[in-house]
């Protein structure tokens, strides 16, 4: 059974500090182009080639005052090179995230942003502007889930250090792609993808399994907040 700890460990180092502040891990490797994504042409595996975008400081978001009303649903509508996929938020069970990743979303908080780690069959993991694994908004919220949780396939839930508490989010999110990622009930589940999940896929393809590294750079466009 794989255990989330270990991708953040792998992710964050062993002295890594939690995804919502600043650390001294060492960043991820510096890219050779340091501008902003462009698609130039689609490959086979249906994603366009892209330049990586320049990681950005750690930190610059502000956690809203407010939760989300409960009368409308919420869906983030998450736009890559690799296609467009939509997920729809629990605002139930997890309030305080939900009003955060909307928060985020809306001040284009997760833009030219990449999905840093991609393991095969497991999970798809961006939402850091760092993109070394240890950046997050600058603050934290705490969404803890319920005991008998489920990671399957399209959900999406927050990521943190094996040392935070359960629920603790900062904006790093994974997607599982895999069956039941067999996880312990530790993780913020924040909603589920109800759109795209082949593009998904296309994503969680695209990953070295030995070094959870990406095989080629995905990259967030944009975030859209859709209220109805």
């Amino acid at each position: 059974m794989r255990k989330i700890f270990l991708v953040l460990l792998v992710l964050l180092g062993v002295a890594a500090a939690g995804c919502g502040g600043s650390s001294g891990d060492t960043a991820a490797p510096a890219t050779e182009t340091q501008t902003e994504a462009t698609d130039t042409t689609t490959s086979a595996d249906g994603c366009s080639d892209v330049t990586v975008p320049p990681a950005r400081e750690d930190g610059g978001g502000t956690q809203p005052k407010e939760r989300l009303d409960p009368e409308k649903t919420y869906d983030l509508v998450v736009k890559t090179n690799c296609g467009t996929f939509t997920i729809t938020l629990d605002q139930a069970g997890a309030p305080a995230t939900s009003a955060s990743l909307v928060s985020l979303a809306k001040s284009d908080f997760f833009g030219k942003t990449i999905f840093h780690r991609i393991i095969p069959g497991f999970v798809i993991q961006g939402g850091d502007p760092t993109a070394s694994g240890s950046g997050g908004p600058g603050y934290q919220t705490v969404d803890p889930p319920a005991a008998d949780a489920k990671y399957t396939k399209g959900v999406v839930a927050m990521a943190k250090t094996s040392a935070e508490a359960p629920g603790t989010s900062g904006s790093q999110f994974f997607v599982v792609t895999g069956a039941d990622a067999s996880l312990p009930a530790e993780y913020a589940i924040v909603g589920n993808v109800t759109n795209g999940i082949d593009v998904v896929d296309r994503i969680g393809a695209l990953g070295d399994p030995a070094t959870e590294q990406p095989t080629r750079p995905v990259v967030i466009e944009s975030v859209t907040v859709v209220e109805r």
